[in-house]
């Protein structure tokens, strides 16, 4: 495929309490979707925070609303055909209600923590109405140039995008690293053969990718 292509899209930012950086002080980080054209139709990629009176009083999450967002990135809510998750924390999946009908491809595993493991997730975001989830179990090339590759470690579910884009291979690792920095460092430790970087960063380096995206940094990786 040499016609698809991957744009961002912000739906806001919210502030991790200084317990969870591990730096002893807030970080704000930004919460980020991407969107795929594809001539199969428009697949979006995670689809922003949900809303909770604790996770607003936990997080003080900005928002931006899911259409807004898509209409920043030239796009609307009707246009998504397809819905891609990396996982089904709150801040990932916000937007899944308003994808009734539309395929949700998730992994079975992260779909059945979403619906039995306490806290895990909003439940709302998971059984909403019309909710159509397409439960995969491993690697998954859902549409051509567009694979699916599971990333474990944030969740035992989390999955990444691997997509052909017409300027080269870019992936799309969600929360697979909290930042860009941290992927950088898991990709040189398998390299020099030290440490325990998870298993499927040497996957991933297979494809070949010119860019890694996250849900949480504006930077990117390149090699």
């Amino acid at each position: 495929m040499t016609d698809l292509t991957v744009r961002r899209v912000d739906f806001g930012w919210f502030i991790r309490p200084a317990e969870e950086p591990g730096t002893g002080a807030p970080r704000v980080e930004p919460a980020l979707g991407y969107l795929i054209d594809h001539p199969a139709g428009r697949i979006l990629v995670d689809t922003g925070m949900g809303s909770h009176p604790e996770v607003d009083a936990h997080y003080q999450p900005h928002r931006v609303p899911l259409g807004a967002a898509l209409a920043a990135a030239g796009a609307t809510i009707g246009d998504i055909r397809y819905v891609v998750n990396c996982h089904l924390h709150f801040d990932h999946s916000g937007g899944n209600p308003e994808f009734g009908g539309v395929p949700v491809f998730t992994q079975r595993t992260e779909l059945a923590t979403a619906r039995t493991v306490p806290h895990h997730t909003l439940p709302e975001l998971v059984d909403f109405a019309g909710a159509r989830y397409e439960e995969l179990d491993g690697e998954t090339e859902i549409l051509p140039g567009v694979r699916i590759v599971p990333t474990p470690g944030h969740t035992a579910g989390h999955q990444s995008v691997v997509v052909t884009a017409a300027d080269g291979t870019v992936i799309v690792a969600g929360q697979s690293h909290d930042h860009a920095s941290a992927f950088t460092g898991d990709v040189l430790a398998h390299r020099a053969g030290v440490g325990e970087p998870p298993p499927w960063i040497e996957r991933l380096l297979t494809f070949d990718p010119r860019r890694v995206l996250f849900a949480h940094d504006n930077a990117v990786w390149t090699p």
